[in-house]
């Protein structure tokens, strides 16, 4: 099975194109990093308990009222973003505080989704996670989807039109929290170097450009999975799941090749900076 990782950045499509990807005539099941984040610090979980005793006492607005139906308090997800995104580094530190949390538990709901969706008999699932490079998920991908646009200003009027509430000031640190999307395409493409040749071939990275309207990113969305299948036809995930030991052979095989990938871009980033 193919795990496709689907990321971008905040407000640039990412969830248009889970959308369409789900959607005919594509129909590809999609495992959702931020619905599984939402699931691991509900009421009652071992995560609700970790946000709740480190933040609680210094955010007070942290919980929702009492449900009445449940007597539960559910987090104040508005709220916690305030602590955690900026770039001072009392946010810094709290947003790692935040994410060692949550990523280890959406981690092993992942993990267990792929299973699932593996004995399904899936050719392929798309793995849908803002932070795939940071968090270290790309390595377990066999392709990269980036969906991004060209031009920042786009970025912060859609989150702003998306969402209503957030000043400039908390949409900007939004933004800024997840990363440089340009940064993100460069690092997808990075993935499809063929040593012998230091080109950009291939579909291990691919970019969904979303700066037209939605007929446009339609097309670029077929446009992306039409590249991916060339290189990554069903009949082979059909075999992957017919003889599971090729599977674990694929799999190993493409978290070698991700790994020595990431190994390249950080010694590249290393001289990058050195050059500065």
């Amino acid at each position: 099975m193919l795990i496709i990782g689907l990321t971008g950045s905040i407000a640039t499509g990412k969830s248009t194109v889970s959308s369409l990807l789900s959607s005919p005539p594509h129909n590809l099941p999609i495992i959702d990093a931020d619905i599984l984040a939402r699931k691991v610090v509900e009421p009652g979980t071992a995560g609700y308990k970790a946000i709740v005793n480190y933040f609680g006492p210094s955010t007070p607005e942290l919980l929702l009222p009492e449900d009445p139906q449940t007597g539960q308090r559910a987090l104040n997800r508005p709220a916690l973003g305030r602590r955690v995104f900026g770039d001072s580094e009392e946010r810094k530190r709290d947003r790692a505080i935040l994410n060692k949390v949550v990523h280890p538990a959406v981690r092993w709901e992942v993990y267990k989704s792929l299973l699932y969706y593996y004995l399904k008999g899936h050719w392929a699932v798309v793995l849908d996670v803002p932070l795939l490079f940071e968090s270290g998920m790309d390595v377990i991908c066999g392709a990269v989807v980036v969906v991004a646009v060209n031009d920042p200003a786009v970025q912060m009027a859609r989150l702003r039109a998306r969402d209503a509430h957030l000043t400039a000031e908390d949409a900007e640190n939004r933004v800024r929290s997840q990363g440089d999307v340009r940064e993100k395409v460069k690092k997808a493409l990075f993935r499809n170097r063929v040593a012998e040749e230091n080109t950009d071939k291939g579909s291990r990275g691919v970019i969904i450009w979303n700066d037209g309207d939605k007929a446009d990113l339609e097309r670029e969305v077929n446009k992306a999975i039409s590249a991916i299948q060339t290189h990554s036809p069903k009949w082979w995930s059909w075999l992957l799941l017919a003889a599971p030991p090729v599977s674990v052979a694929a799999a190993v095989w493409n978290m070698a090749v991700n790994f020595g990938l990431q190994k390249s871009w950080d010694q590249k980033a290393k001289q990058d900076r050195a050059k500065l």
